[in-house]
């Protein structure tokens, strides 16, 4: 080796070309990742988090951000929006005079007026705006459940009564005995002739699916099963968010169930150990045929069956008035027309209360807007009070939620956190005049990402049934002091302001 070809290995080692060479791999992965955040108009805190952990952590961020944020949401919302559009030209198609929809028929004649009460009507008038495609519906009937040790035996009731059809939506079956218990009951029923439909989200029902337990129903006549999901890893979409967190179950187009209660063994009580606390809710009357068509889109878009068959007269009934609560159907997801509806409608129930405003959910990671709407209602005087659990089973969200008590806390709202069990609970009451009950938690997931069925409920009787509930719970728990939160170390709140950082993609 001569002394130039020495010279030319001192200067220019092998591992520093190598260096150099990863480090413009680096920088043009981190350039595609920051402009994949700025082409579209994002949350700045997001925008920039993605940005610093795909700069800070070379490989371990960009995968990060391939799973997690490379935002699908707009384009896998048009998806579903295109099948509703379908389905809605499919339905349009039976409204003349040839062939009449007794669905809508019944919803038209069911119009309610507006409710009586000033801060209901006004809040009505909001809703008018929000959701114009789903009316306010009178003579319905809603009974609060609690846990499953209440929920599941009138459930299981409904399903043995069935005669026609059954159509059952949760976010997760469990494979343990309340899940094989449930499937078993709807197998018999179709066996025995009833059309049984069953529609859970894949991720929510990771450990039934990865175990085979819904390939133990494939043969059984007249039931099908649909897992609903938006992931496809051979097309390379790793979209994890996206999920269906409905819980809706109707039976034979007379009686329903909603709310927020999965099928799992965690919900009742076992070894003399407490269930969850949940809440979930039975309904009659013309508000059924809202949930019946909500549970049709979604399993037309999972399954593509004809909308022939899904469109039947003997699915959307002509139901007789049942009780006296005014219902209105709050359907949100990330669909054009849907997408942040929850939200909105939450914040118009905040802005809307005089009086008392009672909330429970167990994750509280809201977006600034409602945040600012229970502040705003406290400064103004309401009696504002926040239930959470005390211990969480996702640390992190429950680490991302405590980063707000204390700006709320400051403003007069009163948290308290409810002792075990853990409290999955959600529930709104504005000023004993109404109330907003279903599946979507306040945070982030829920508000934007989720497709969730809450319930907008114009009932004084039904709103003090449920405030009876919601003090049982309040009874359970421990009130924050203003003084005792910032008495907290440091090193908690550092972990809390941490976890809250990662809010916007978790």
């Amino acid at each position: 080796m001569n002394i130039d070809t020495l010279w030319v290995s001192f200067a220019h080692p092998p591992w520093l070309t190598w260096l150099f060479v990863e480090f413009l791999l680096h920088l043009a992965i981190f350039l595609m990742v920051t402009f994949h955040c700025l082409k579209s108009r994002r949350e700045p805190t997001s925008a920039l988090l993605w940005m610093f952990l795909a700069w800070a952590f070379p490989v371990i961020g960009p995968l990060l951000f391939i799973f997690f944020g490379v935002n699908r949401a707009q384009r896998k919302g048009w998806h579903k929006h295109l099948a509703d559009s379908n389905l809605r030209a499919a339905r349009q198609a039976r409204e003349d005079a040839a062939l009449p929809m007794a669905y809508w028929q019944a919803v038209h004649q069911s119009l309610a007026a507006e409710p009586e009460e000033p801060v209901a009507r006004e809040l009505n008038n909001v809703a008018n705006a929000i959701l114009p495609d789903y009316p306010l519906l009178g003579g319905n009937a809603i009974e609060p459940l609690v846990d499953g040790d209440q929920t599941y035996p009138r459930m299981r009731a409904a399903i043995a009564r069935a005669r026609h059809h059954i159509h059952f939506q949760t976010f997760i079956i469990g494979n343990d005995e309340i899940g094989r218990g449930f499937l078993d009951l709807l197998a018999g029923r179709a066996a025995a002739g009833v059309a049984v439909r069953v529609l859970f989200d894949r991720f929510g029902s990771t450990l039934a699916v990865l175990h085979r337990l819904f390939r133990r129903y494939r043969g059984v006549p007249n039931m099908q099963i649909a897992a609903w999901t938006q992931v496809n890893a051979l097309k390379r979409q790793f979209q994890f968010n996206l999920r269906n967190h409905r819980k809706i179950m109707i039976v034979d187009g007379r009686e329903a169930f909603m709310g927020g209660i999965n099928l799992h063994a965690e919900n009742v009580t076992r070894n003399s150990r407490a269930p969850i606390r949940d809440y979930h809710f039975q309904l009659a009357g013309p508000i059924i045929q809202e949930l019946q068509y909500s549970f049709v889109r979604d399993w037309y878009f999972m399954t593509d069956e004809d909308p022939e068959r899904l469109l039947r007269q003997d699915h959307f009934l002509q139901l007789d008035p049942a009780g006296k609560s005014l219902i209105r159907l709050v359907s949100s997801g990330p669909t054009p027309e849907e997408n942040e509806t929850a939200a909105n409608v939450f914040f118009e129930c905040l802005s809307a209360a005089r009086r008392q405003l009672f909330a429970v959910t167990p994750y509280f990671v809201p977006n600034t807007a409602i945040l600012h709407a229970f502040r705003s209602a406290a400064m103004r005087g309401v009696d504002v009070r926040l239930l959470v659990p005390r211990l969480n089973n996702h640390f992190y969200a429950g680490l991302a939620s405590k980063a707000f008590y204390e700006e709320l806390l400051e403003a007069g709202v009163r948290i308290f956190r409810r002792r075990p069990p853990f409290m999955h609970a959600k529930a709104l009451i504005v000023d004993d005049q109404a109330a907003m009950v279903g599946s979507a938690n306040l945070d982030v997931r829920s508000l934007r990402l989720n497709y969730e069925t809450n319930l907008l409920v114009f009932d004084a009787g039904f709103a003090n049934r449920l405030k009876r509930v919601i003090l049982d719970d309040f009874a359970a728990a421990d009130e924050i002091s203003l003084t005792q939160w910032r008495a907290r170390p440091t090193s908690q709140r550092l972990l809390e302001n941490f976890c809250h950082l990662l809010a916007p993609i978790l």
